[in-house]
């Protein structure tokens, strides 16, 4: 049966109990902890794709994503403190509904983690060539190098996006060499992009160019733009859902937390209502000083993002200005009203910020992938070691050769929405298993708990499908696609090759780097017939 093994949640706790970890942090630190994690590619890389879908109801549509994400992160949190352990989703899953599911949730973060970082690649790639390239050295990058063809289709120029292939191939060198962020230079960028924004919302609000008269009217494609279409509030919260990833990393903090029970959630939601707060304000000063309308196609359709046709009718001078053809959304509207110098500064924060985060998103692909080759459900090469290094070197060049080649050929944003789908999937995942560890383990020491896990967890399950039920078609349908592909790998190597199914249970501690073998004596130890 598919279903049969189920990872022993003691197995997998004894790496957590090795550690020894301090209990330093407090609310506060955790929720500017959330906030230096979600505030990034989002906001500078999707405000023009989600006003292309929504219009002025983008400040709607960040609510909306918002809401989905308060109510996973606390299932999130959860579980997360249950098991302080490498593998993220894919080991929740393992340790509560069995190998299968989890082999599922694991395939879905590698796709979420790849395109993601494709996605951000893109949108540095309109920073680098807007902000840096021509307005700080006055050089214009070709069109032809700055767009892949299927971002501008039949438009003029478009072969390949040479700066976002550049940067993933440069963030890949550095992972397989060993270079990792540092903490302090990570706070100074964190601190760089919430002065920008603040700076951006100051100027927006107070400028003669701001009104209220923008706004009208608010919601041009409606609320729901209809299944598969991907437009409408709904359909935007569906792409900028990808402006929240990242609050996951507070949920990992729970272990090192002073009373988790209050300041886990304290951090979770907290930073969320900042972050959704900040967006909306954001969106509203972009709407309300240059407009937010976005482009009609035939029976007042927007025309999707990313798609051939948008790039024809922004590559028309009446769409010049326009917010919904900008790459760098923000930047573009400082420069509009008259603020181009501050314009440019923000666009640099955004140029320098976001390498940072094409570094954590591969390197948490690559340690998925990791500790999917270490069960012995991928091939084992793809666990080797650099002997130099000390990097899993070939997962790194694997991922970063698909991380590059997506990045020079799709547009942001239908990159976003495909990585929307495999997070969505996985968030989903995580509701369950709560409620399933909830059931079979309920004396479980739980140092942080769901609070009406029965409303919580189901209210997180209907809000992920129901955002991926408003994705563009096409990203609907990748995440079968790509899971049939994943279900043909495992049926015919993953479960064969899986060391829990050769009854061994094998840890990972992904501080010290240490093994522990458990022998195991159920029915999952025994070799598929």
């Amino acid at each position: 049966m598919l279903l049969d093994r189920i990872k022993p949640l003691d197995a997998i706790l004894a790496t957590a109990n090795k550690k020894s970890l301090n209990r330093t942090l407090g609310a506060f630190q955790l929720t500017l902890f959330g906030i230096g994690a979600v505030i990034g590619t989002g906001i500078f890389v999707l405000t023009s794709a989600g006003a292309q879908k929504a219009g002025p109801g983008l400040m709607l549509a960040f609510a909306i994503a918002g809401a989905v994400c308060i109510v996973a992160a606390l299932c999130y949190a959860e579980i997360a403190a249950m098991i302080p352990v490498a593998g993220s989703a894919y080991t929740y899953s393992y340790a509560s509904m069995g190998e299968f599911l989890a082999w599922t949730v694991g395939w879905a973060l590698i796709m979420e983690y790849a395109i993601a970082a494709s996605a951000v690649s893109v949108g540095w790639s309109g920073y680098f060539s807007g902000t840096f390239l021509n307005e700080i050295l006055g050089v214009s990058l070709p069109p032809a190098l700055s767009a892949g063809p299927l971002a501008l289709g039949g438009a003029p120029g478009g072969v390949i996006n040479l700066p976002a292939l550049i940067i993933a191939l440069l963030i890949t060198g550095l992972l397989v060499i060993g270079t990792s962020e540092s903490a302090k230079l990570n706070a100074i960028l964190v601190s760089i992009k919430v002065i920008a924004l603040t700076a951006f919302v100051a100027l927006t609000f107070t400028s003669p160019e701001f009104s209220t008269d923008k706004f009208n009217p608010f919601l041009p494609a409606g609320i729901f733009g209809g299944w598969g279409t991907g437009v409408g509030a709904v359909g935007a919260a569906a792409t900028i859902f990808f402006a929240y990833v990242g609050f996951d990393a507070v949920s990992t903090a729970a272990e090192e937390t002073k009373n988790p029970q209050r300041n886990v959630p304290i951090g979770l939601v907290g930073s969320l209502l900042f972050c959704t707060v900040f967006y909306i304000v954001v969106a509203a000063g972009a709407v309300g000083t240059i407009g937010g309308q976005p482009i009609m196609g035939p029976g007042g359709v927007p025309f999707p993002a990313g798609s051939e046709e948008l790039a024809r009718q922004c590559a028309m001078p009446e769409h010049a200005g326009a917010l919904v053809c900008s790459n760098e959304a923000l930047a573009h509207v400082l420069r509009e009203i008259g603020f181009s110098g501050i314009g440019n500064t923000l666009g640099i924060a955004a140029f320098l910020a976001l390498p940072s985060v094409i570094l954590v998103l591969i390197f948490g692909q690559t340690r998925i992938f990791f500790v999917m080759a270490r069960d012995g459900l991928l091939p084992e090469k793809l666990s080797s070691v650099h002997p130099k290094y000390k990097t899993p070197h070939v997962v790194t060049l694997l991922t970063g050769g698909v991380v590059a080649i997506a990045a020079a050929f799709f547009p942001v944003g239908k990159l976003a929405d495909i990585s929307n789908a495999g997070t969505l999937y996985a968030f989903m995942m995580v509701a369950i298993a709560v409620m399933v560890l909830r059931r079979r383990d309920p004396q479980r020491q739980r140092s942080f708990r769901v609070p009406a896990v029965w409303i919580i967890a189901p209210l997180t399950v209907l809000g992920t499908i129901f955002l991926f039920l408003n994705l563009p078609t096409e990203a609907m349908l990748f995440l079968p696609g790509w899971g049939f592909l994943g279900i043909v790998i495992y049926l015919s190597y993953g479960r064969r090759h899986s060391h829990l199914g050769r009854g061994v249970v094998e840890v990972v501690d992904d501080i010290g780097g240490l093994e522990h073998d458990f022998p195991i004596d159920t029915p999952a130890s025994k070799p598929d017939r």
